[in-house]
């Protein structure tokens, strides 16, 4: 797990897209990557505080996904080349971003974690978008 002064992902959070899919595959679950700029994004420092850190959304959202926290600090260059590549593959404009993998790695889904804003609604979107993956 990485661990920097600005960059350090949740408990429980992967940091390694890859590991995380095996996992998925392994357990039966989908993968929630989520893109974040952990010490210079205002939206992004809320939806930690607010959603990602709360025990109640860990619990919830582990049960059916693998999530995996890429960071994109201004302190830590080298984090945020090593995950330079995951924005690019899943085409992410901006923070904080969060793309559903099925346990092969295919994107089911890609939208802004603002769009969730509390542990209640986040949750329903990732049941939601869960319930209609195989419905595109």
């Amino acid at each position: 797990m990485v661990s920097t002064s600005f960059a350090k992902a949740p408990k429980g959070w992967e940091t390694n897209v890859e590991a995380a899919i095996a996992i998925a595959k392994k357990e039966n679950k989908a993968v929630m990557l989520e893109f974040t700029g952990s010490d210079w994004c205002p939206p992004c420092i809320i939806m930690d505080k607010e959603v990602f850190s709360k025990k109640k959304f860990f619990k919830a959202a582990s049960k059916n996904y693998v999530l995996v926290y890429l960071d994109y600090p201004e302190g830590d260059i080298k984090l945020a080349e090593k995950n330079e590549p995951y924005m690019m593959k899943y085409k992410v404009q901006g923070f904080p971003t969060v793309v559903l993998l099925d346990s092969k790695g295919a994107v089911f889904s890609h939208f802004m974690a603002t769009d969730n804003p509390t542990v209640e609604s986040f949750i329903e979107r990732l049941d939601s978008s869960l319930d209609n993956k195989d419905l595109d």
